[in-house]
């Protein structure tokens, strides 16, 4: 039998892994630049990430801190 909920839930994409540096930190909220100029608040835990810090945010959560590289943008 099929299962319809899981053949849905595979038509929507997954969050992609985005980079972005660290602008400001206030309690668990980070504010986060992310390389085209934007900015997106996100959750971290509590001493997480530092001010200048680069991290790895997806769905507005911090998963990682990213290696400090630097950054090549390319357009297609």
């Amino acid at each position: 039998m099929r299962n319809l909920y899981s053949e849905f839930r595979a038509l929507i994409p997954e969050a992609p892994l985005q980079v972005g540096t660290v602008m400001q930190v206030t309690g668990g909220v980070v504010t986060l630049q992310l390389p085209g100029g934007g900015l997106l608040k996100a959750r971290a835990n509590v001493g997480s990430a530092a001010v200048g810090q680069k991290v790895f945010v997806r769905d507005a959560v911090i998963e990682a801190i990213a290696p400090n590289l630097t950054l090549e943008l390319i357009e297609i």
